[in-house]
């Protein structure tokens, strides 16, 4: 009796050898051949189809962000002053989601005065502004300048698509009846198809010569999709020169999911890169 079972179960694991063998077989003839193109990192690749046998992996090297001008201006309350700045991010398929930077007041020896350190974001090719309101310092200051670090890239390379915003009907009034100075006003357009948590609107008046007179900045709450909503942006206290310009700057963290409603949580092209 025990070399009859013994016999089916080393027949048994005969067949169960050759079916493998079998089954083996046909994977090795239907798996796809690996090669240096086919979008997987296999072989003894370093990246995806680069390293190992493929060829070399052309390292990500990002360009800095430019400085192309910055500035201060007295914010009306005493003691306290904005700091404007106008990035650019030379880099056609980096971005980065996290940049430091660190708004700097000078007095007339050269000494820093006083500093505030923020964290932005920029897209690729994006020229944007940098707006602090309400920085104390307890003189005057004489000069100001921006310094940038820290910056985490990311590359974008199959899909990009920088989010639709549009603003129409911006204007500068002074305030006639009411609390205040003066405020820009506007109408933002959500021709994205996404619906949006978190939109920062910033604003920055110029005179006729180009020179900034004043910045402020506000954010916009569940702006969806095909959405158009007006803003108001506020100046309490008047300020000197002539306004001849509004640039309005909306803005939104694509980097992060908490500037988008839930709604949009699956996996879409904004989050692709």
């Amino acid at each position: 009796m025990e070399k009859s079972v013994r016999k089916r179960i080393i027949i048994a694991a005969a067949y169960l050898a050759v079916f493998a063998l079998v089954v083996f077989g046909i994977y090795s003839l239907l798996k796809p051949e690996e090669t240096c193109v086919d979008g997987v990192k296999n072989q003894n690749e370093e990246d995806i189809d680069c390293g190992g046998v493929c060829k070399k992996c052309e390292k990500m090297e990002a360009l800095d962000l430019k400085i192309i001008n910055y500035g201060f201006l007295e914010s009306g309350a005493p003691g306290e002053y904005d700091f404007w700045a106008m990035l650019e991010n030379p880099n056609g398929t980096l971005g980065t989601g996290k940049f430091r930077y660190e708004a700097i007041f000078k007095d007339a020896e050269g000494r820093v005065i006083s500093q505030k350190t923020g964290e932005s974001f920029i897209l690729p090719g994006e020229k944007k502004y940098i707006v602090e309101n309400n920085i104390l310092s307890p003189d005057r200051p004489v000069s100001a300048e921006i310094k940038l670090k820290e910056a985490e890239w990311v590359e974008f390379i199959d899909f990009f698509e920088e989010p639709n915003l549009k603003v129409i009907n911006k204007k500068y009034e002074q305030i006639t009846s009411g609390v205040g100075f003066s405020q820009a006003v506007g109408l933002l357009k959500n021709e994205s198809p996404y619906d949006f948590d978190l939109i920062t609107i910033r604003v920055v008046l110029r005179d006729a010569s180009g020179k900034v007179l004043a910045v402020n900045s506000t954010e916009m709450r569940t702006v969806r999709s095909g959405d158009e909503r007006g803003f108001e942006v506020d100046w309490p206290g008047s300020f000197p020169g002539d306004v001849s310009a509004v640039d309005v700057q909306p803005e939104v963290n694509i980097f992060s999911s908490e500037a988008f409603l839930k709604s949009n949580f699956r996996t879409r092209a904004f989050q692709r890169y």
